[in-house]
């Protein structure tokens, strides 16, 4: 019998640590040796992730376990370091980190350690050789690959602007004003114009590939009034012709089998439950229109993680990510 990966996962009831959850018990190599949560230790986890009841018996523990092969760290931003400083955690055991405590390049290490940004569409082969990983943001994820193909062939040569809507579940679990039903459904909000966390991880993974990218990024995030998932709409000025943009975007993503272009008009819900990207591209006069949208929650977060898994232990980069769309 094939041995399984084990898995620990702390941070284990929110939304991030649920889905990871839903992923896990249903991996075909993977085994959950714990999920940790100070605050419901003893619980069973369908306690608090109510549609896990009858898919597994597991009971949120409050110590840790070692006798495991990765870490999944499914807590806040900032709570990821101070966990680390505060549990050194074995060389052996590899980390993913969904928070932003180590995307960026000057804070990528901590101590021994040093995290690999683990966006498989522009790092694959480092994510591979990699001990720990930084897990890139849901907004960064999902503007990174509207214009990564773009900066491979150093054509970011024009402001870029964005206008994305994301689903309540962006904000986390813990309730706030702007969370709250009764403000947002029937509701939209701008909130941190020009100014989200995400854009300094976007200009890094941009650089990286056209290293005298220099433009203004235009990002204004909306709050929407629907659950799950992300739409961004992006346009900049380019000489390619629409046949040829299409060509450069399907040449970019042909070896990535998570993210998909088209010249056809893309809903959410053909993405959201699905640790897919789809990508629309299409010329308007001088202008480059891109359509970017994927799960907040999925290819956001926590299926990109497993995704990150899959790669560092050799294993199908899709396995345990076959997931089924919402459709209807």
């Amino acid at each position: 019998m094939e041995t399984k990966i084990r898995a620990g996962i702390v941070g284990g009831a929110g939304y991030t640590g649920g889905e990871m959850l839903r992923i896990l018990i249903n991996h075909p190599n993977v085994e959950i040796s714990f999920v940790h949560s100070t605050s419901n230790a003893g619980n069973h986890v369908y306690d608090v992730h109510t549609d896990l009841f009858g898919d597994t018996d597991l009971k949120f523990a409050a110590e840790l376990a070692y006798n495991i092969d990765v870490l999944f760290l499914c807590v806040g931003h900032g709570d990821a370091k101070k966990f680390l400083e505060a549990n050194p955690i074995p060389d052996n055991i590899k980390i993913i980190d969904l928070s932003q405590d180590f995307r960026l390049t000057q804070s990528s290490k901590l101590k021994t350690k040093s995290f690999t940004y683990g966006l498989p569409e522009l790092n694959r082969e480092a994510i591979k050789q990699a001990s720990n990983i930084a897990n890139p943001g849901c907004f960064a994820t999902c503007l990174q690959l509207g214009l990564l193909p773009l900066a491979s062939k150093g054509l970011l040569n024009s402001e870029v602007h964005v206008t994305a809507t994301t689903g309540s579940t962006g904000a986390g679990q813990s309730p706030s004003a702007t969370t709250h039903f009764t403000w947002r459904n029937d509701n939209l909000s701008v909130y941190k114009a020009f100014e989200h966390q995400h854009l300094n991880e976007i200009g890094q993974s941009l650089r990286q590939l056209q290293s005298g990218f220099n433009q203004a990024i235009n990002f204004i995030p909306y709050r929407g009034d629907f659950t799950r998932g992300i739409i961004a709409s992006m346009y900049l000025d380019t000489d390619l012709s629409d046949a040829e943009a299409l060509k450069l975007y399907h040449q970019y993503y042909d070896a990535h089998p998570f993210t998909h272009v088209t010249r056809h008009d893309i809903d959410l819900k053909q993405i959201v439950n699905t640790n897919k990207c789809f990508i629309q591209v299409k010329k308007h006069g001088n202008k480059l229109l891109i359509i970017s949208i994927l799960d907040n929650l999925l290819k956001g977060a926590s299926g990109q993680a497993v995704q990150n898994m899959n790669l560092m232990f050799g294993l199908d980069e899709k396995a345990g990510l076959r997931l089924k769309a919402t459709g209807f």
